[in-house]
């Protein structure tokens, strides 16, 4: 539980008893205020120790990520050498986030140089290897993530082990990037080396077959996900199945099937959508039905399917539309746009 109030006190009691010295009371300190999102607070505290260390280094750090203030974070990374603060692998692995962030490449390239100098056992390491693997892959170099996957998991004996979530951040490495029938070989090389994939996987997987048309291979994997491993289809799978597989595909008819025997059923709106895509007016007017059952004063829902009508010249049903948006005091929000213009 966060209490600010506490904490502060926590804080005057240890500056009153002289313990303020301490790195490791110090330590806790800064770290207390970074969980409570204070991190002016935490960098103030970090300031007046006295002799610092890598724990109370790696807790302010860990505080500027977790509040997303990462341009922050690697500024004081920036410090660490002035300051003769050495890096372990909690710190390189918050710097090679603070990069992916930021899609900072070339010092995410720096970074990766330090692993290589001070990791000695970095094939353990599936933490740092799959910070390697998304900080290359956010920035688009899919490559060089593929290098540092390919080089993942041996071990001294030669032994190979890759765990689950390295495969994950490959497989949504290339989904990011646009190569979904790698992502789809990939998947299935997953599968022959052992690997059981959780329901992360088989979202990217599914929504790599939508992308490519393999509507057949998309359903077969959705239905695996229960039969051979176990696993419970979430709202996300749900809506994978329905919006990126069968609506891109057309199947639209088989969408509505699916939805309806679905315990989850919000994706009338993407049913819709595609009804309006497709121009299947009928199966629109059911979708929009569905949908209003559920969020009666959803706008969107009102606006698609006039957009349905207008395709087809269905001047009038428009005109019931907006009489029925009338009557229940439903407006369309109105469009707007930002640009920041610096000096």
């Amino acid at each position: 539980m966060k209490d600010v109030k506490f904490g502060a006190q926590k804080h005057s009691l240890v500056e009153k008893s002289g313990w303020l010295s301490s790195v490791f009371v110090g330590s806790a300190l800064v770290d207390l205020y970074a969980k409570l999102s204070l991190i002016n607070d935490a960098a103030k505290m970090f300031d007046k120790i006295p002799v610092k260390n890598t724990v109370c280094e790696n807790a302010l750090l860990s505080g500027y990520g977790e509040a997303n203030r990462r341009v922050e974070g690697l500024e004081f990374v920036r410090k660490m050498r002035a300051l003769n603060l050495k890096c372990d692998h909690f710190t390189l692995s918050a710097m090679l986030r603070a990069c992916t962030s930021l899609s900072t490449i070339e010092l995410g390239r720096q970074v990766h140089g330090s692993v290589i100098r001070m990791v000695s056992d970095l094939e353990d390491d599936g933490f740092l290897q799959n910070s390697l693997i998304e900080m290359y892959g956010k920035c688009g170099l899919v490559g060089k993530a593929w290098q540092v996957f390919n080089l993942s998991g041996f071990g001294y004996n030669g032994e190979r082990k890759r765990d689950v979530v390295l495969w994950i951040s490959m497989l949504a490495v290339y989904g990011r990037n646009g190569d979904f029938e790698k992502v789809i070989e990939l998947f299935k090389e997953m599968l022959r080396e052992g690997i059981s994939p959780d329901g992360v996987a088989f979202v990217t997987v599914i929504s790599a077959c939508g992308h490519t048309g393999h509507v057949k291979l998309g359903i077969q994997y959705f239905e695996s996900m229960v039969s051979d491993f176990g696993l419970e289809p979430g709202p996300e799978h749900n809506s994978c199945i329905v919006d990126h597989l069968l609506c891109r595909a057309g199947e639209l008819e088989r969408a509505w099937k699916m939805v309806n025997e679905m315990t989850h059923k919000e994706n009338w709106g993407a049913l819709l959508n595609a009804c309006n895509e497709f121009g299947n007016v009928e199966l629109g007017k059911l979708a929009a039905r569905k949908a209003l059952e559920m969020d009666p004063h959803n706008v969107g829902i009102y606006v698609l399917l006039s957009n349905v009508y207008a395709k087809f010249g269905m001047w009038d049903e428009i005109e019931q539309l907006r009489e029925l948006m009338k009557e229940t005091s439903l407006k369309k929000d109105v469009g707007c746009s930002w640009i920041e213009i610096t000096s």
